[in-house]
C-alpha cells in the first residue's frame, strides 16, 4: 500500500497532484477561452443570427458547456446514465436507443457547426500572421513553425484518442455487458 502513495510521501504526494491537476484544468480551461475571446466566435454569432440582446446568455451557455463537458470528462464512470437506465428498465432498450440516436444527431449537427465557424474564425485570425512577421522581422521559416504546430496537434490528437477512446470503449463495454 505503501508503494501507492509514492514511496511513503502519502498525503503530501496526494496533494501535490490535487493541486497540479487543477492547475493544468485552469490552464487548459483559460487557454481554450482565450482562443474563443481572441477570435470574437460569441460576438460573431449573436451579430449573424441578429440577437445581440442576449451575448450574455451566449457567453454563460458556452461556459456552461465547458463545465459539463469538464464533468462528463473527468467523472464518466459515474455519469453513465444509459447504463443506468438499461438496468433500471431493461424493456424500454429500444425507447433508449432511439433516443440516444436523436440527441447524438442533434449533439452532432450543433459541434459540427460551432467547429466549422471556430475554424472559419482561426483561418481569418490567420490572415494577421503575415501582419505579425513583418512587425517583428520574422521572415525565413514562418512555414516551418504554421507546419511544426500543426504535426504537434496532430499527434497530441491521435495519442489522445488511441489511448482515451480504447478506455471509453473498455469502460462502455463493461458497463452495458
Amino acid at each position: 500500500m505503501e508503494a501507492y502513495f509514492c514511496g511513503g510521501f502519502g498525503m503530501l504526494a496526494e496533494i501535490f497532484m490535487m493541486v497540479s491537476g487543477a492547475c493544468y484544468g485552469l490552464l487548459s480551461s483559460a487557454g481554450v477561452f482565450t482562443v474563443l475571446v481572441a477570435v470574437g466566435l460569441v460576438p460573431r454569432f449573436a451579430g449573424k443570427t441578429h440577437t445581440a440582446k442576449k451575448i450574455i446568455l451566449f457567453e454563460e451557455m458556452v461556459i456552461f458547456g465547458t463545465l459539463v463537458g469538464c464533468v462528463l470528462s473527468v467523472f464518466s464512470r459515474y455519469c453513465m446514465f444509459g447504463a443506468w437506465w438499461q438496468q433500471r428498465f431493461p424493456e424500454y432498450r429500444s425507447l433508449l436507443l432511439g433516443i440516444g440516436e436523436v440527441l447524438q444527431a442533434v449533439f452532432g449537427l450543433f459541434a459540427g457547426m460551432f467547429i466549422g465557424c471556430l475554424a472559419l474564425a482561426i483561418a481569418e485570425m490567420l490572415d494577421s500572421i503575415p501582419i505579425l512577421t513583418r512587425r517583428v522581422s520574422f521572415r525565413h521559416g514562418i512555414g516551418m513553425v504554421i507546419l511544426s504546430i500543426a504535426v504537434g496537434k496532430l499527434c497530441g490528437s491521435l495519442v489522445y484518442f488511441v489511448t482515451e477512446l480504447h478506455r471509453t470503449v473498455a469502460a462502455l463495454g463493461s458497463a452495458l455487458g
